[in-house]
């Protein structure tokens, strides 16, 4: 009996029959047109905006209540143009005029003490040019008589009303004091000498309320300042007023 040969199939690992694969190109490496290697970047990464919440509109807020403020009041200046306008073509308000028309010195000596007694009589003229305005004057008033910073004497004037397109004469007496005066009285002396004539200030200070017709408005003060150039200060003298002048000022 002829021997069996006994064929046993070999299995050959294919994965070793075949070469070896050399890779072309290193790993995490590209290949650029000429066949070289390209440089290595790293991968691109793309920054993502972070949301944030917004604050409370506090500035818009504020900025609306300024423009409201700043509206409110620009409407309130109008609206008081548009009324004192239409008061000024109504009533045609002119400012009243004063002037000094006499000055009288009943007493202006120096006592033994060197002090200096004056006594005058202000005969002041106020004139009230409107139509359809009075004016009351208040109590509280304050007049006086200046020389060169120095008060001689002070009064005040009565209280009264003035009508429409009225003129009232007032005699106003003023009294005062000063001391130490041998200086002041040679002062006065030299000027009436080298001059002829011996400047001095009246000043009133006057509260009154203007009236509209039948309204009567709220009180305000005035002042009026003159400037008299008068011959002489001697007592129980005609004196001669040479100049005035008078500015009237109007305070609220």
């Amino acid at each position: 009996m002829a021997d069996q040969q006994k064929i046993h199939p070999v299995t050959q690992d294919v994965e070793a029959a075949q070469p070896p694969t050399v890779p072309l190109m290193p790993r995490n490496s590209s290949k650029s047109d000429k066949g070289d290697p390209a440089e290595h970047f790293p991968p691109l990464k793309r920054t993502i905006p972070v949301m944030h919440s917004k604050p409370p509109k506090r500035r818009s807020c504020c900025c609306r209540c300024l423009c409201w403020t700043l509206s409110l009041v620009l409407l309130l200046i109008v609206i008081i143009g548009i009324v004192a306008g239409i008061l000024y073509l109504v009533f045609r308000p002119k400012l009243p005029d004063y002037s000094v028309d006499k000055l009288q010195i009943t007493q202006f000596n120096l006592s033994g003490d060197s002090s200096l007694s004056a006594a005058f009589d202000v005969t002041i003229t106020a004139t009230n040019p409107n139509k359809k305005i009075g004016i009351y004057y208040e109590g509280g008033s304050h007049i006086s008589v200046w020389y060169t910073g120095t008060k001689l004497c002070e009064g005040s004037l009565p209280k009264f009303y003035q009508g429409h397109k009225n003129t009232t004469v007032l005699i106003v007496p003023l009294t005062g004091q000063t001391q130490d005066a041998n200086g002041l009285l040679t002062s006065l002396q030299q000027q009436q000498q080298e001059n002829g004539i011996i400047p001095l200030n009246l000043r009133v200070k006057q509260p009154v309320r203007i009236k509209l017709g039948k309204l009567k408005l709220m009180k305000v003060k005035f002042s009026v300042k003159c400037r008299l150039d008068v011959d002489s200060l001697s007592a129980n003298n005609a004196i001669s007023i040479r100049n005035s002048s008078c500015k009237f000022r109007l305070r609220l």
